[in-house]
């Protein structure tokens, strides 16, 4: 089964009980065609549209998530396109979230070599020290 999200707009000429109705006559739609309802959500409620829609400029809001074949979601554009109560909707199929975990590449700790130990070489002589070097005379 796919997951799918439908957001759609009823008419606010609509009185809450007819909204009401309506709002369980498509989850009814979905229930009956085999699918699940996970989620209805009225909250967004009355809302100023972004531009006028059949003359008018709010409408309310509709949420449902809900799992379904593959062949409902036709049968429910059907239905919301023939119901003039309907001002806009919007189905789309929801991804399913997958979790990407990529293995780490596994380090191996590769002890490095000791330098090999050459013979340390002769000191250098050490250099006369101030004190025991003449002063030249200034001129």
């Amino acid at each position: 089964m796919n997951r799918y999200e439908l957001t759609y707009i009823i008419d606010t000429g609509v009185e809450e009980s007819a909204r009401k109705e309506l709002i369980e006559k498509f989850a009814e739609l979905i229930r009956s065609n085999g699918g699940e309802i996970e989620k209805v959500d009225e909250t967004w409620g009355k809302r100023r549209l972004a531009y006028a829609i059949n003359d008018m400029w709010e409408g309310w809001y509709v949420l449902v998530t809900f799992k379904a074949n593959g062949n409902l979601p036709k049968e429910i554009e059907r239905n919301l396109e023939i119901n003039d109560k309907i001002l806009r909707y919007l189905i789309i199929k929801l991804e399913e979230k997958k979790q990407s975990v990529k293995p780490r590449p596994v380090r191996t700790v590769v002890p490095m070599a000791a330098p090999e130990t050459a013979e340390a070489p002769e000191a250098a002589p050490e250099a006369p020290s101030a004190e025991a070097t003449p002063a030249t005379p200034a001129e």
